[in-house]
């Protein structure tokens, strides 16, 4: 299952799993993808290790960007991650 966490002002929509136990270790994959005439290009990286799994149309530039972003949020991300994606009343 995959929870809406943003949209950033290019369309580029992120993303986040729930938290995944996997080797006694808990992760979260979160995707970045943005629509594009052809498709979409995409970007997937696994918390905590900031280990990309998939980078296809993204420029390198774009890629840190996210990987900023990615620690400054790293905590939300497991935080909602573990509650079920973000909750709005």
């Amino acid at each position: 299952m995959m929870y809406p966490y943003m949209t950033l002002a290019d369309d580029t929509e992120v993303v986040h799993s729930q938290i995944i136990e996997e080797d006694g270790k808990q992760k979260v994959v979160v995707n970045f993808e943005r629509p594009t005439e052809e498709g979409f290009d995409t970007a997937r990286c696994e918390l905590p290790d900031y280990k990309w799994i998939k980078i296809d149309g993204f420029s390198k530039e774009e890629i840190q960007m996210f990987e900023q972003l990615l620690q400054s949020n790293a905590h939300l991300f497991y935080k909602y991650a573990a509650n079920g994606g973000i909750h709005i009343a």
